[in-house]
């Protein structure tokens, strides 16, 4: 069974258990919405599969990898070759790996990536269209049209006068944003793992609560997590701008599932075992972010550009530290 299903009689594919309950003979699975959709499948809107964010569950390790790398927005400017190339397989095979693990291409699971993101900002914020698109990943206004009345069967400003009463999120400050996360995930419990890690003046984190600096494009925002319901995390976000959104969302929701945030903030946390010793690092070498001290906020964690512009900082970390940062 696959962890969607499409229904031939209607046109449409679910996230099961839909509460249209189609019969069973009618019922084509897939592996993923994006394969549902390229074989011609349009999301229901009772169950709303958009609003899920389901990986396939058997897919191979070379999937995977793909399927993070295109998490990552490589894709966004790049093109299969370049993703095939990376992963040091040809396009063809990989393309060949997809259809019969995924049901689509690289392209068309990226693709539908971007629609259901866009989907549920339509659905949660009050963002305007154009502005929905950048935080998507399109490249312009007209690929967005484009996209979603291909998915979708209707225009963005179509979609969203469908939205729900209680789907609108309404924030003080900031944007809020629920972020899918993966079935079985406890939120609590990585709070409480986050909690026993977090690095002061990088991050704060309570019981109910994850609050952390981070760098967009060069320029400083904050995030904020709560636990929201068992499928979804409340994300609220401050940052100056908001394009490429959608890979700081897949960003958090990776977070959630147990990695690290940072590869390089990872390996450095690895060498610099002692918190206070990582906390005095911190505070010497990271960049200063003012107006945040009554969140328990005040630096960006440093980037591997920041301790080379200080080698008594890389003499700190030491060796292996200085090695790892120059593969990342």
């Amino acid at each position: 069974m696959g962890s969607f299903e499409g229904v031939v009689t209607t046109g449409i594919y679910c996230l099961p258990p839909c509460p249209g309950r189609p019969r069973a003979e009618n019922v084509v699975p897939f592996t993923s919405a994006a394969g549902a959709e390229a074989a011609g499948f349009r999301a229901c809107h009772r169950c709303r599969p958009y609003r899920s964010d389901r990986k396939p569950t058997s897919a191979s390790e070379l999937v995977c990898r793909a399927i993070d790398l295109i998490a990552v927005g490589v894709l966004d400017e790049g093109n299969e070759a370049e993703l095939a190339a990376r992963l040091a397989v040809s396009e063809r095979h990989l393309r060949r790996m997809f259809h019969e693990q995924v049901g689509a291409t690289p392209d068309q699971l990226a693709r539908s990536r971007r629609a259901h993101f866009a989907r549920r900002l339509l659905d949660d914020t009050d963002l305007s269209v154009t502005d929905i698109a950048f935080a998507a990943g399109f490249g312009s206004l007209r690929q967005f049209n484009r996209v979603m009345v291909a998915i979708f069967r209707a225009t963005p400003v179509e979609l969203r006068k469908r939205r729900r009463r209680a789907d609108r999120l309404v924030a003080d400050g900031g944007l809020a944003l629920r972020v899918p996360v993966a079935e079985g995930t406890n939120i609590e419990r990585r709070l409480a793992q986050l909690a026993r890690s977090a690095i002061a003046g990088v991050e704060s984190v309570t019981s109910t609560r994850y609050r952390r600096t981070i760098d967009m494009d060069g320029d400083p925002g904050v995030i904020e997590i709560y636990s929201a319901a068992t499928d979804a995390a409340l994300l609220l976000v401050h940052v100056p701008h908001i394009e490429g959104l959608i890979h700081l969302v897949s960003r958090v929701q990776r977070l959630l599932a147990g990695e690290p945030w940072d590869p390089f903030e990872n390996d450095i946390r690895g060498v610099v075992s002692d918190s206070d010793a990582l906390d005095d690092l911190v505070a010497a070498y990271g960049k200063p972010v003012g107006g945040l001290e009554q969140f328990g906020l005040s630096y960006l964690f440093p980037t591997p550009t920041m301790l080379a512009d200080y080698p008594s900082g890389l003499d700190a970390i030491g060796a292996q530290a200085i090695l790892t940062a120059l593969v990342h």
